[in-house]
């Protein structure tokens, strides 16, 4: 009989897959001299056909991963910590801050500049309050 009928008949006694099962090539020739199912079962217990171990899953993407995150890696997932918006949050701050500095000002100023500024810090045209109050000399907003 064929190696592969031997295998097959081997793989089902002992509930595997025909991939699992390991002939001894020393003792080839007895393998493929079986022909009945008693021959195969046979031939397990003296050890001549064998079955390799099931594998399981392997760890090594888990250690991996284990590493990154005791280095402090963010991988995919759910990500802690600072705000995925963070250009928004700046830009927040720093026009608050420079409408704060106007309404101070709002009093000096000449009549139209107010508004004009105001839609400029919005825009985002003035990095800091010190840049605003700059512009404000330079453009002669002042009363």
């Amino acid at each position: 009989m064929s190696i592969k009928t031997v295998k097959r008949m081997a793989a089902d006694i002992l509930k595997c897959g025909e991939n699992r099962i390991k002939i001894n090539p020393e003792k080839f020739s007895e393998a493929s001299s079986a022909l009945t199912r008693d021959d195969v079962k046979v031939l397990i217990m003296q050890g001549t056909i064998t079955s390799e171990k099931k594998r399981g899953t392997s760890r090594y993407r888990g250690r991996l991963n284990d590493e990154r995150k005791r280095k402090g890696r963010r991988g995919a997932g759910s990500v802690k910590g600072r705000p995925s918006n963070l250009k928004k949050r700046i830009w927040t701050l720093h026009t608050r801050a420079q409408r704060r500095t106007l309404r101070k000002v709002k009093s000096a100023l000449k009549d139209s500049a107010y508004r004009r500024l105001y839609l400029k810090i919005k825009g985002g045209e003035f990095k800091s309050c010190s840049q605003l109050m700059h512009y404000i000399k330079d453009n002669n907003l002042f009363k």
